[in-house]
């Protein structure tokens, strides 16, 4: 039923402005960036799909319109003509195919929150930085958030400002650039100028009615602060360097409900998005060197800040004891403090060999995530505890060099030849923290509590986030090397196929082989039909395979632990666990483009099928069965979980967009898009044991982790929007309808609904190509909330709404935005 209405909806719009286009002048060519108020917005694609991609082929000058495969281009422009300054929440508003919820109460996924692509898993997207491979963030996500178990790329590592453009290929393309690609590619293409800046401070606010389950609140204020600059220098023939700075200020957001353990009854919790402080600068630059050859090269570097709260500690009768222990009767909100600094980096040089484009590169990321636990306590040190702590840090680094060349022969038409080598090494660390963070203090040195006692064994770690202990450290690394071959031939002047194959060798998992098959027929100049059908992959991550985070519980007196176990761990094999596999995945994609004069329509249906898909266990408890208690006693634990191969899953969907432009003498110019997805996740088959069997048989992935793989994100999503520029004045107007998403509970009752809801975003701007630029918008301009969660399943009151809402759960933000191009 979503599908046909969504056929039904955009059938109808296509046809509306397929009409309208036959009374309209001839639309004008593509605007440039140095044009005052570029007329592009829009909530998908730029211009009328003449934009040159490099993303999906390597064929050089071929269209978005002309590929075998759906790729959007989108503006920089349209990123930054939005209330929010955070990459992966304005690429979310214009692209109906990526979802990225804003999950609270979740930890370090608070501060590093993966965005998704056609419902898939975060880490099932691959993300490159000018057309080179990014880093993943070096957090694993292991609460039951959307994208549990993954270690994904962290776009906000990359300021808007830094950007010209992002292409998104919706289609498998692990046979083109390996691992990771399953769900399809996102390219940030850097901005390359030679002259000219500009300088812009972004500044909002929420006004927003809080209407909870318990009760209903007027929130003003809740600021954020963005100030960006960027400027172009020249030199020699051909040169330039883009230096781009970004600093960002926000305060942290609240929407908890009212809590019913207090009396009077008030908000105790915090819960919403974390506060942030944070600095980023980019430089990317390039110049040729000889008439054949040239450097080029990217440089990023971020600091952030980030603090988010935990469920508050308060004065239960359960919780008196240990509070008055730790001299905190009134108890205390513990904030969980992840320190991020991130870096992007890459050199390389191309020319010409034996008729060949070569292009030899080098790339280097890292990624470290220090966390604090601040006022906070740790009850086994009773009122000699620290208030902050140091948790210990996780680290990811990459090392990528790649070699590619590319030639064109003149068989059929034109015969692209490309192949190339890639050789990459990863590295993963876990620092542990201090003895307070994660442990108990000497026996004895409690003041008041006789050593030994079983007083004196309450469960160590600092409340609301516990550190890595000295256990949990581990240093490990891997490397791979792959060869790809990828051929694109004009074969007629209507009919286009390509082929690639790619082989890859893993240190750690083994080889893989993957192929894609593409096609794309011409019936006629404004029609045309393509299909695609590709193998891919996705290796298991470092983080996946070596993340170890464990937690001292008291049983009976007496400190054991719980935890996060690798499936290599001794803890883990004793259960069954085996060494990680790849991910793998078949493709396929079908689809149709359109266009007349400043008219276009493309719509494609896909089908992704994923094998030995990786998911995080369920705790699996000693209490569970005696077999299971006999298994973990030797190692003195009493539950753990590790990731496990066997999950299948069939995805089936449809992406369409539809784009129009006007341009009129008097009105001015109006760009219309209507675009969206309809996804369908299904969960084909849930491992129900691990290598060793168990009997009876513990439950490895509960309900809720099926169906948020299934229903954790929505199933329909459409944008709509209308930009309208003339000469220095312009507007938008954008719609986003978001389906019904599920935030699973362990039983049906449990479960939590976001509901369908329309989110309206309104902007006016005025601007020269060279002086004074001024925005003034509203985002979510009717106050719109996910639906509210019920009472009986919030006896804290922390959750006022699902943080699964695809679109947050603040309400209305009101901005201005001013700055200055030279």
């Amino acid at each position: 039923m979503h599908s046909l209405r969504f056929a039904a909806l955009i059938g109808a719009s296509s046809l509306a402005l397929l009409s309208a286009s036959a009374h309209a002048q001839t639309a004008p060519g593509p605007v440039q960036e140095s044009e005052a108020a570029p007329t592009a917005d829009a909530a998908t694609v730029a211009d009328e799909g003449d934009d040159i991609i490099v993303t999906g082929t390597r064929a050089a000058g071929r269209t978005r319109l002309d590929s075998a495969s759906p790729v959007d281009v989108l503006s920089g422009a349209s990123l930054q003509r939005q209330g929010t300054t955070e990459l992966a929440q304005a690429l979310s508003s214009v692209a109906p195919s990526i979802n990225f919820p804003r999950p609270s109460a979740n930890d370090g996924t608070d501060s590093i929150r993966p965005a998704t692509l056609r419902g898939l898993s975060p880490d099932q997207t691959l993300v490159l930085i000018n057309g080179i491979r990014g880093h993943t963030s070096a957090y694993l996500n292991t609460n039951g958030v959307v994208g549990r178990g993954s270690a994904a790329v962290d776009l906000n590592t990359v300021p808007t400002a830094a950007l010209d453009r992002i292409e998104v290929l919706r289609d498998g393309a692990s046979a083109q650039y390996g691992s990771d690609a399953i769900a399809g590619v996102v390219n940030l293409r850097l901005r390359e100028a030679r002259s000219g800046g500009g300088a812009q401070v972004n500044y909002g606010f929420y006004d927003t009615q809080v209407d909870t389950a318990r009760g209903r609140r007027h929130v003003t204020g809740e600021n954020a602060v963005t100030v960006s600059a960027w400027q172009g220098f020249g030199f020699g023939t051909d040169g330039y360097v883009t230096v781009t700075g970004e600093y960002l200020k926000r305060q942290p957001t609240n929407r908890a409900d009212f809590d019913p353990r207090v009396t009077p009854t008030r908000v105790t919790g915090r819960y919403g998005d974390p506060e942030v402080e944070q600095g980023t600068g980019f430089i990317n630059a390039g110049t040729s060197l000889t008439d054949v050859w040239s450097l080029y090269g990217f440089a990023g570097y971020q600091e952030r800040d980030s603090r988010s709260a935990a469920f508050p500690r308060i004065p239960t009768a359960a919780a008196q004891p240990a509070l008055n222990r730790a001299g905190l009767p009134g108890g205390f909100l513990p904030i969980i403090n992840a320190k991020t600094s991130d870096i992007n980096s890459a050199v390389g040089l191309r020319g010409r060999v034996a008729g060949f484009d070569v292009d030899l590169s080098g790339s280097y990321g890292r990624n470290r995530i220090g966390f604090r636990t601040l006022g906070s306590a740790n009850y086994a040190f009773g009122t000699a505890t620290p208030r902050d702590f140091d948790d210990g840090a996780v680290i990811y680094d990459q090392y990528v060099v790649g070699l590619d060349a590319t030639r064109k022969f003149d068989v059929f038409q034109s015969l692209n030849v490309a192949f190339g080598v890639e050789g990459r090494r990863e590295g993963y660390k876990i620092e542990a923290g201090e003895l307070a963070s994660y442990g108990a203090p000497p026996a004895g040195t409690v003041t008041g509590i006789p050593a030994g006692t079983a007083a004196s064994l309450v469960s160590p770690g600092a409340q609301g986030f516990g550190g890595f202990s000295p256990g949990n450290e581990v240093e490990r690394s891997r490397r791979n090397g792959s060869i790809y071959l990828d051929l694109e031939a004009q074969v007629t002047d209507k009919l286009l196929v390509g082929l690639a194959g790619r082989a890859e060798d893993y240190s750690d998992f083994g080889s893989t082989v993957n192929g894609k098959l593409s096609a794309r027929y011409d019936l006629a100049r404004w029609l045309a039909l393509r299909a695609t059908a590709s193998t891919g992959f996705r290796a298991p991550s470092l983080q996946q395979q070596f993340f170890t985070q464990t937690a001292q519980v008291v049983q009976n007196g007496v400190p054991i632990e719980t935890g996060t176990f690798p499936s290599t761990n001794p803890v883990g094999r004793a259960l069954g666990g085996l060494a990680l596999d790849a991910e793998k995945s078949t493709n396929l994609s079908a689809g149709v483009v359109v266009r007349a004069g400043g008219f276009d329509l493309t719509v494609d249906a896909y089908r992704i099928r994923i094998r030995d898909q990786i998911g995080l266990s369920e705790n699996i408890q000693a209490s569970f069965s005696p077999q299971v208690a006999a298994l973990l006693a030797p190692f003195n634990v009493s539950a753990a979980r590790f990731f496990v191969n066997g999950l299948a899953s069939t995805t089936k969907g449809i992406d369409a967009v539809v784009h129009y432009r006007l341009r009129t003498a008097a009105a001015g110019s109006f760009d219309l898009t209507l675009a969206g997805n309809v996804n369908d996740v299904d969960v084909t088959r849930v491992p129900a044991n691990t290598a060793v069997a168990l009997n009876p048989t513990p439950t490895l992935f509960a309900r809720s982790r099926i169906l948020t793989l299934e229903d954790g994100t929505p199933q329909t999503k459409l944008t709509g929007t209308i930009d309208w520029s003339l000469d220095r004045l312009g507007a938008l107007a954008r719609v986003t309808y978001y389906g019904n998403v599920n935030q699973p509970g362990t039983v049906a009752t449990a479960d939590v609904f976001t509901g369908r809801h329309a989110i309206t975003d309104l902007e006016l701007r005025y601007g020269e190509a060279k002086g004074a630029q001024i925005g003034l918008g509203v985002s979510n301009l009717f106050d719109i909330y996910p639906d509210r969660i019920i009472p009986a399943n919030n006896s804290t009151g922390v959750l006022g709404f699902p943080y699964y809402s695809p679109f947050g759960f603040n309400g209305r933000y009101l901005y201005v935005r001013a700055g200055l191009n030279w």
